[in-house]
């Protein structure tokens, strides 16, 4: 089959790319030419939001399937669809777990559970999109599938909870000091962590496939840990103690000037249970398979290999010693 992915050097799309290439497909990613692509795929360098140079771009191809990896807003879902509509067989846009309510009105999620999120304006904005989507696909017949990751995380980058601007490594930092960590709530509410092998598998399985159409899925683990065991998962990766103190979301946001009320109040700080049965009824043989606690060594063993990922953040790790200093 013939792929497009738009991106496709992400976090999530990575993984994805790696598999579609491994099971013998043919992949073209449309970017900007700044990162390496994988081995076998066909790169076109563009700026998608260059409408008109894109479509010069692509006006001779046709494509199984295409996925947009990195659309945010409605008007991005419109270029697509005008760029998209008539050439290719199912266009796949890539949402996210964030949408889900909040707060949730049932502890378990499954695709039917409402979309509304008043705290995030990059959750609002991915229900706009799907909107956009179901429209065109209602209206239209537009073939589209929407997948919505939860915390997807790879070798690249250690995922937590509360970090700064500069990403995670300063917490890593603070660890391996000895420095105390900032962890939301009590520690004791739920989170999903899923590798991006494991996501790929599910998410592979949905492209050429008739009944993914019209419809939307998650794709998580099943496994379900608190706060409290995915830093200790960290710090025993690191082989440190973990030096934990507990704020409340509430404080964070309104201590901050990051984004803490969207990614904590609209996400993090809500306990969340996946149910994975319907991405389990269209693709029978996925299964995450890998254990967060493996898993987040292999991570952490890859970051301490690589300098070029150990970006420091002192603006974020001074404002955790202020905010502590006052508890």
């Amino acid at each position: 089959m013939k792929y497009l992915f738009i991106g496709g050097t992400g976090i999530i799309s990575s993984a994805v790319s790696r598999k579609v290439l491994n099971d013998g497909h043919e992949l073209y990613l449309l970017n900007r030419g700044n990162r390496e692509v994988p081995k076998g795929a066909v790169q076109l360098i563009g700026d998608i939001n260059d409408e008109t140079s894109i479509f010069e771009l692509i006006k001779d191809m046709e494509f199984d399937v295409v996925a947009d990896f990195i659309a945010f807003r409605p008007a991005q879902l419109e270029r697509d669809y005008r760029l998209f509509s008539g050439r290719t067989k199912q266009f796949v846009f890539i949402s996210s777990a964030s949408v889900y309510q909040k707060p949730l009105s049932h502890y378990l999620i499954t695709e039917s559970t409402p979309l509304a999120n008043p705290y995030w304006d990059y959750s609002q904005n991915k229900i706009a999109c799907e909107e956009y989507l179901l429209k065109m696909y209602r209206e239209n017949n537009f073939p589209i599938t929407i997948v919505r990751p939860s915390h997807t995380y790879d070798e690249r980058s250690i995922p937590l909870g509360v970090h700064g601007a500069n990403g995670s490594w300063q917490v890593a930092k603070r660890m391996l000091d000895g420095k105390p960590v900032i962890i939301h709530g009590d520690g004791t509410s739920t989170w999903v962590m899923t590798h991006n092998s494991d996501f790929a598998k599910g998410f592979c399985g949905l492209l050429g496939n008739i009944k993914a159409i019209g419809e939307s899925f998650h794709i998580t683990s099943d496994e379900v840990l608190t706060w409290n065991q995915i830093y200790s998962c960290i710090a025993n990766a690191l082989g440190v103690n973990l030096k934990a103190v507990h704020i409340s979301s509430e404080y964070l946001a309104k201590q901050s000037d990051e984004n803490f009320t969207g990614s904590l109040i609209g996400d993090k700080a809500n306990s969340v249970v996946f149910d994975n049965s319907k991405i389990k009824r269209i693709v029978p043989d996925f299964t995450a398979t890998k254990r967060f606690d493996i898993g987040i060594k292999e991570t952490i063993e890859h970051v301490l290999a690589n300098p070029s990922l150990q970006i420091l953040d002192p603006e974020f790790d001074t404002w955790c010693d202020e905010i502590i200093a006052k508890q």
